[in-house]
């Protein structure tokens, strides 16, 4: 039995999920997926981009269906800080380079995950984080990835905030006005 999925129930105690499907992070990241179900069902899923599937959430088929999404073990570099000052440079280094990373604080433990990769691995070490490789589900941050156009909206509204104090200096009203005009 083939499944269409076209829309999203969201993380809903109230719906038994009948199937399930395991995905990875980069799965979840598409719109446009094929997968099987571990019922042994082939999955299409079609669905808007840019709004990472979640693990946990699930997912309604044409034919009425419940498909719960699943996250699958795969490669990942964990690594642990002892306090917080080599934490926050991590996160600040890895940052900077728009590493994919999940950062986690539990348990009194720090750590960060993301995909294998020797040269991160090996500037962490440098920082003096404890590194492990393993095989978890990763859950990256989002946010940064799924307001790609976010960006541009916000170097938009700059600009014309500048430009609005270019003429505000002569008239204290028109500042107000070029105000308003910048909520809309």
């Amino acid at each position: 039995m083939k499944l269409d999925v076209y829309q999203r129930l969201g993380s809903r105690a109230d719906v038994a999920a009948t199937e399930q499907v395991v995905l990875d992070h980069l799965q979840r990241d598409r719109g446009r997926l094929r997968a099987t179900t571990l019922g042994g069902h082939e999955i299409r899923i079609f669905l808007e981009r840019g709004k990472p599937l979640l693990v946990g959430e699930i997912l309604q088929s044409e034919c009425g269906k419940s498909i719960q999404v699943v996250g699958a073990d795969e490669p990942v570099t964990t690594a642990y800080a002892a306090d917080w000052q080599t934490f926050s440079r991590a996160c600040y280094h890895l940052g900077n380079r728009h590493v994919k990373l999940q950062i986690a604080n539990a348990d009194g433990e720090r750590w960060l995950r993301f995909t294998p990769d020797h040269v991160l691995e090996e500037m962490l070490g440098l920082l003096g984080l404890t590194l492990k490789k393993e095989r978890a589900v990763f859950v990256p941050e989002s946010g940064a990835y799924s307001g790609g156009h976010g960006h541009g909206h916000a170097s938009s509204h700059s600009h014309s905030h500048e430009h609005s104090h270019e003429h505000s200096q002569s008239h204290s009203n028109n500042a107000g006005a070029a105000h308003e005009h910048h909520h809309h």
